[in-house]
This record gives structure tokens, C-alpha cells and sequence, in this order.
């Protein structure tokens, strides 16, 4: 390559970004300049009074632009990221999400610029999500040259709704182990600032309070275990639309005594600290990153199968796999954690392995840029070979 090949990075979100917008803009920061020129647009609703991503990005150093809608339907977004297209003469329009896999597509027939999409899954729960924005989503992304799939459940959704096989590549989403350690000295003082007592055993759990994180499942699970085991305590950590049914949840079955709800935290990497198991209880995921950062952490996995999680976790050697939608399920493999401590940590060391080699963020990284550098080769080829033909 002569030159960096220029990428823009295009999501559209509301509210803090997840795990999705931590990967964005830390793939961002860690790429190699002298072959990639970055940036890293997020459309944002002028109505949306928790966006952070400006001030995660302000902490990296990153290329970083915003525009701001003045309502989803905001039409005056295209023509502004024509404008940034031709001012940075980007390459390849890297989507996150199905308004701008739309945009990517239209920009590709406008710009000339080569479209690509990661596609995380529909793990919406609205009605215009289901019956209107996730189909066509698909049947955009059908049309792309290259897209990646977080999980094979999701590749094969795509190829199901007409992606050619050969455009569809499956990476599973990797994390920083760097950046999360467990530092076993810190336990004990965690533990007492969030008012447990040495003997307490503590469910931990991670992520959006919506429909799909089944976090009302977890609660009937431990109100079952609290049968037997009077020492049991819960941390949910997040937000969303469900978090008030599921305080009414919390006070139905007389929880209130051992279940912490604590909003949306930045220090979820010390909270794992006070953890003696880490539960996710999902209907559906992509590739969860809340599940990743507990391998790195090594808090102990109990999870549901949902989207990749049973690819990314190995059951009986990560942590332990259950089916979804299954209270039961969830009892059982906690209980066993309980029951062995001994055989937990041993699989939670091979967890951390895990994110160490296979799922490093370094891999993922090298995986999505072989596929940029794939798709400038076919752009520049088409260039050289119309050229020619130009001459001729």
C-alpha cells in the first residue's frame, strides 16, 4: 500500500454506547497510523441528554467527530456525511448499526466509497425493530462486500436472508486483558465498601435493563437459592427502560435486603472485585463484552447460550453454559459454583487464558484490518483496471 487506507467509523446510538462503543473507539486508538487513518463519527440525537461517547473519545486518542440530528428521521444528516467523506477522502465506510448500515449503503452509491458493516444482531424489542428496521437491515447488508458477524448465529441470520457465504466472516468480539486484571489484595476492600461481610456469596451481573437480559430470571434464581442459602447477595449493575419493574420485581419477592441495583457505574472493573460469580441471564446477545470483561476478571461464568456466548465461554472449561430461559438452569450452575469454589477458579484461570490468546483484543484487531486492507485492494484494482480501460 502507498498510502493509510482511510476508514470512517459511523454508529448511531443513544445513551452511553455499551460494550459496542468501548470496542469503536479502543479499535480506533489502537491502530497502527502508518496504515490506517481512522475516524470515528457517531450521529447523535440533540434530544439525548446521557450521550458520553464525546468524553470516552476524549480520553483516547482518537479522530473524533459528531453530528447531531434533530430527530431520527433527520435528513439533513446525508448531505453532512457526504461533506466528511469528500474532507477526508475516506476509503471504506465502517457501519455498527442498521440506520447507518443504510447510510454506508447510500454513501457507497453517492461517494463511491466502499461500504462494510460489523453486525452485532437485533437484540431490539420494539415493534418497528422486528417488523421493519431489522429486516431491512438484512437485506442491506446483503448487498455489502464484506460484513462481520460477532457471533455464527448471527452469520448465519445473514446468509439466511441472502448474503453470499464468502462476504459473511464471523469475529468474535476480543477485550483489552490489559486493561482488566483482578488484583486478589483489593478483594477484601471492595467487598466491605459495598457492605458485604467475608462469608457472603456475591451474584454479580452486568448490562442494559431491557427485555432481552432476562435479569428477571436471575431474581427468581436467587430467591430460590436464598431457600438454602441464607448468605447469598446480588449486584445488578446498568440501566434502561425495565429498571423500575424490576425494583417491583426486586420488592415482590422480598429481595430487598440482598439485591443491590447500582445504575450505570465506570468502575465495573473494580465492582468485579466483590464478585464470586459473574451471571449473565440473556434471551439474546451478540457477543456479550460484559461477559468477556468477567473472563478477563476472573469472576466465575454462569451464562446462558445466547447469540455467541457459547463460543466465546467453553462449558465445563471457562465457566458453565446453560439454556436460555431457564431459572432452573441458572440455580443449578450457581449452586455448583457454590459447592466447588475449587473448580470455579480453575476454570475462570482458563478463562483468562482465553482472553489472553483466542479472544484478545489484538486478534480481533488483526482479524478486521486483513478485511480493510482486502477491500482497498478490490478498490484499487477497480480504479487501476477502469483507468486502463479509460485509455484504451
Amino acid at each position: 500500500m502507498m498510502r493509510a487506507i482511510r476508514v470512517l467509523e459511523l454508529r448511531r446510538v443513544r445513551g452511553t454506547g455499551g460494550g459496542r462503543g468501548k470496542t469503536i473507539l479502543l479499535a480506533s486508538a489502537r491502530t497502527e497510523a502508518r496504515r490506517f487513518a481512522v475516524t470515528v463519527c457517531y450521529l447523535r440525537d440533540k434530544r439525548d441528554s446521557i450521550f458520553s461517547i464525546d468524553r470516552k473519545a476524549s480520553d483516547l486518542p482518537v479522530d473524533y467527530i459528531e453530528l447531531t440530528e434533530s430527530h431520527s428521521f433527520d435528513v439533513s444528516i446525508f448531505p453532512r456525511l457526504r461533506q466528511v467523506v469528500r474532507e477526508r477522502d475516506i476509503d471504506i465506510v465502517h457501519a455498527h448499526d442498521y440506520k447507518t448500515d443504510v447510510l454506508a449503503w447510500l454513501l457507497s452509491k453517492a461517494e463511491g466509497i466502499t461500504p462494510m458493516s460489523t453486525a452485532h444482531g437485533w437484540t431490539g424489542h420494539s415493534w418497528r425493530e422486528r417488523a421493519l428496521y431489522y429486516p431491512l437491515d438484512k437485506r442491506v447488508l446483503s448487498r455489502f462486500p464484506r460484513v462481520v458477524a460477532v457471533s455464527s448465529d448471527v452469520r448465519s441470520e445473514l446468509v439466511r436472508n441472502g448474503a453470499q457465504e464468502h462476504a459473511v466472516t464471523t469475529i468474535l468480539n476480543g477485550i483489552d486483558h490489559t486493561e482488566f486484571r483482578r488484583d486478589r489484595s483489593r478483594e477484601r476492600a471492595i467487598r466491605h465498601q459495598l457492605g458485604f461481610a467475608d462469608g457472603d456469596f456475591v451474584i454479580g451481573a452486568v448490562g442494559r435493563i431491557e427485555p432481552q437480559k432476562r435479569f428477571d430470571l436471575l431474581l427468581e434464581a436467587v430467591a430460590s437459592l436464598r431457600a438454602k442459602h441464607q448468605r447469598i447477595q446480588l449486584v445488578i449493575v446498568g440501566a434502561g427502560s425495565r429498571l423500575e419493574e424490576l425494583r417491583a420485581q426486586v420488592n415482590g419477592l422480598r429481595l430487598g435486603d440482598v439485591c443491590q441495583l447500582l445504575g450505570n457505574r465506570t468502575d465495573v472493573a473494580d465492582l468485579h472485585h466483590a464478585f464470586n460469580v459473574f451471571v449473565q441471564s440473556s434471551d439474546y446477545e451478540g457477543t456479550p463484552n460484559a461477559v468477556l470483561e468477567a473472563m478477563a476478571l476472573e469472576s466465575p461464568v454462569v451464562a446462558t447460550s445466547a447469540g455467541g456466548t457459547a463460543e466465546i465461554v467453553r462449558t465445563g472449561i471457562d465457566g458453565l453454559i446453560v439454556p436460555t430461559g431457564h431459572s432452573p438452569a441458572i440455580v443449578d450452575a450457581i449452586t455448583s459454583v457454590l459447592g466447588d469454589p475449587d473448580a470455579a477458579r480453575v476454570r475462570a484461570a482458563s478463562a483468562r487464558r482465553r482472553v489472553e490468546t483466542d479472544l484478545s483484543f489484538a486478534a480481533r484487531m488483526n482479524a478486521v484490518e486483513a478485511i480493510y486492507v482486502e477491500l482497498f485492494k478490490a478498490r484499487t484494482g477497480a480504479k487501476t483496471s477502469r483507468l486502463a480501460t479509460a485509455r484504451t
